[in-house]
C-alpha cells in the first residue's frame, strides 16, 4: 500500500547516491531503475549528457549526475545505475552510483539547504531531510535538466 494515499503529510523519494551524497529523487517522477546499459555518445551534446540509450525501443538521453554536480568522473569499471525520470513527457536516465530504498518522509521535517552547500548542488536541490544520521538532498527534476550549452567552434 502507498503510505501517501492514506497520509498526505508524507512525500516519497527514491534514494540514490552520487559520489558520497545521498539524494532523494521524487518518487512520482521515477519511471524505472535499470542496470548499466550501452550508452552511445551524442556529438556536440552538453557536457553533462553522457549520451543516449535504448530502453525497450525508446531512445533516452542519459545525464551523468557526477558531471552535472561538478564531481570528478567515475572511474572506469566503477558500478553505476540509471534512474529513469519523466520531464515534459520525455524520459531521461540519471546516471548515479547506487540506488537505495523508497523513503516516505514527513513534509514538515524538510529543511532548507545550508548556505555552505556548493553552488552546483544548491542549483539542483530544493531542500534536505535528516535521515539515518546523514542528509538526504532533494533533487529538483526541472532544474536538473537546465543543461550547459556546448561551445560551438568558430
Amino acid at each position: 500500500m502507498n503510505p501517501a494515499s492514506t497520509d498526505p503529510s508524507l512525500e516519497g523519494f527514491v534514494s540514490v547516491r552520487v559520489g558520497e551524497q545521498m539524494i532523494g529523487v521524487p518518487l512520482l517522477r521515477v519511471q524505472d531503475v535499470i542496470a548499466p546499459v550501452r550508452i552511445d555518445r551524442v556529438p556536440l551534446a552538453p557536457f553533462e549528457v553522457a549520451g543516449s540509450l535504448n530502453l525497450r525501443g525508446r531512445i533516452i538521453t542519459a545525464v551523468d549526475m557526477r558531471r552535472r554536480l561538478g564531481l570528478p568522473p567515475r572511474e572506469i569499471g566503477q558500478p553505476h545505475m540509471s534512474v529513469i525520470v519523466e520531464r515534459g513527457g520525455e524520459l531521461y536516465a540519471l546516471q548515479v552510483e547506487d540506488v537505495g530504498d523508497v523513503l516516505w518522509l514527513d513534509r514538515a521535517a524538510r529543511e532548507p539547504l545550508p548556505v555552505t552547500l556548493a553552488p552546483e548542488w544548491r542549483a539542483l536541490c530544493d531542500g534536505l531531510y535528516r535521515h539515518d544520521d546523514a542528509s538526504l538532498l532533494i533533487l529538483n527534476i526541472e532544474q536538473t535538466f537546465t543543461l550547459s550549452v556546448p561551445a560551438v567552434a568558430a
